[in-house]
């Protein structure tokens, strides 16, 4: 056989019959840069992303069935859980439900209450994005920096509740407890800080040219189509869409607060972190507005006997009246008292026959409780429409045509948190 004949002639390959292939591989479910146990299956053309499909359920921890065998104060405890990086949301949309089932609305000061802590909890779930997100582009001090501002956060939620995540502080009909005395002068030096430090991450991100490079025009997502997709969130607004819940449809009295909807009109990567920082300061403002409401006392808690415990006229040292002394009343001044102190103990509330929806505007978008009760102790169906598992959805149109390392931008841009998608 001659050189001639041994040799591929390039140019009599008809470019129609040369070989395509693509490459599957998985992305996770244990990989850094997923923000949790979230697999990729992405197919690649090289470095070109041609198709992905997340697929999710590792971190299955079955929150909404559980709340149907727990009554329904218990369910708090449960519903906290899922978005770890926004518990205070959870237990306001569970609570605001079965609030609408009971007819009943909790005190002025509750309400302030609770729109502070979750707006509070808004900026805490913000600064874990461009920190873990500036670790996995290249800008590790966003870590150090998100993190410092978000243990302060932390300091004054563990002062409140006494916990610093999952901390069941919301109740049907109000909140369990309220500030401590120190409580607002801590929150006040954290609002004289945090402009600042804002400022901080803006002079180091959004001139930056690495980070630019990653984000700008990477992971675009048009509005139709994040419409189309159910999107919500911030992911939603950077494409120009001002829809917020606490516009739209208030709750806890968010209409009576002043306060902006941030947009953009890119629907990029870099979008979603100019909107993510303007919410954060305009979050700023409303628990400053907070703040100069809870000047006036109040309860904290409805007082309809039929949803707490009997009058405490001698409570014990742990302030909810379950003391020996406590027992010992009721026993000796009602026995009706007492039979319904032990039936709130041991059942739990009723709530009437019914089904509700519930949306709250979460750090990720719209947080949905649908709510079913048979008119029993404990809730028919709990239906949890978490945004991190509709927002997944527009993953593989916005990576479709780009780079693999363009992976790592969008999947962070989406700000998913797993106990969420996984509930």
């Amino acid at each position: 056989m001659s050189e001639t004949s041994s040799r591929l002639d390039l140019e009599h390959v008809d470019p129609d019959e040369v070989r395509e292939e693509t490459m599957i591989i998985n992305m996770g479910p244990q990989h850094p840069s997923t923000h949790g146990v979230l697999r990729l299956l992405l197919e690649l053309d090289g470095e070109n992303v041609v198709s992905c499909q997340p697929i999710v359920g590792y971190l299955h921890t079955g929150i909404e069935k559980n709340c149907e065998y727990r009554t329904w104060q218990q369910g708090v405890a449960y519903v906290t859980r899922a978005d770890y990086l926004a518990p205070f949301f959870n237990e306001l949309g569970y609570c605001l439900a079965a609030e609408r089932l009971l007819g009943i609305e909790a005190p002025p000061r509750a309400q302030v209450l609770r729109v502070l802590f979750c707006e509070m909890n808004r900026i805490a779930s913000h600064l874990v994005w461009p920190a873990t997100t500036g670790m996995e582009l290249g800008a590790i001090s966003m870590m150090l920096y998100g993190f410092r501002e978000r243990e302060v956060i932390l300091d004054v939620f563990e002062a409140a509740t006494g916990l610093r995540m999952n901390h069941s502080y919301f109740r049907i009909g109000g909140v369990i407890m309220d500030l401590p005395p120190d409580g607002p002068a801590q929150i006040r030096e954290f609002l004289r800080v945090m402009p600042g430090r804002i400022r901080e991450y803006e002079r180091i991100l959004s001139e930056n040219p690495i980070w630019l490079e990653r984000n700008r025009g990477v992971g675009h997502l048009s509005a139709d189509r994040a419409l189309a997709f159910g999107v919500t969130g911030p992911m939603l607004r950077a494409a120009g869409v001002a829809r917020d819940v606490r516009k739209d449809e208030p709750y806890c009295g968010y209409e009576t607060y002043e306060f902006g909807v941030p947009t953009a009109s890119e629907g990029d990567c870099y979008a979603r972190y100019l909107v993510r920082v303007e919410e954060m300061k305009q979050s700023l403002g409303i628990v400053e507005q907070c703040l100069d409401r809870l000047a006036e006392p109040g309860p904290v808690m409805v007082e309809d006997p039929k949803l707490r415990w009997p009058a405490q006229l001698e409570v014990g040292p742990d302030g909810i009246g379950n003391s020996p002394a406590y027992v010992r009343h009721i026993m000796e001044e009602s026995m009706e008292a007492l039979i319904h102190h032990f039936k709130m103990v041991t059942e739990g509330i009723s709530v009437p026959a019914g089904e509700v929806y519930q949306p709250v505007e979460s750090p990720r978008g719209e947080l949905g409780y649908y709510l079913v009760s048979d008119g029993g102790h404990r809730p028919y169906r709990v239906k949890i429409r978490d945004p991190s598992f509709v927002n997944l959805q527009a993953v593989p149109a916005m990576l479709e045509g780009a780079l693999v390392a363009d992976a790592i931008a969008v999947i962070a841009s989406v700000d998913p948190v797993m106990g969420g998608v996984d509930r």
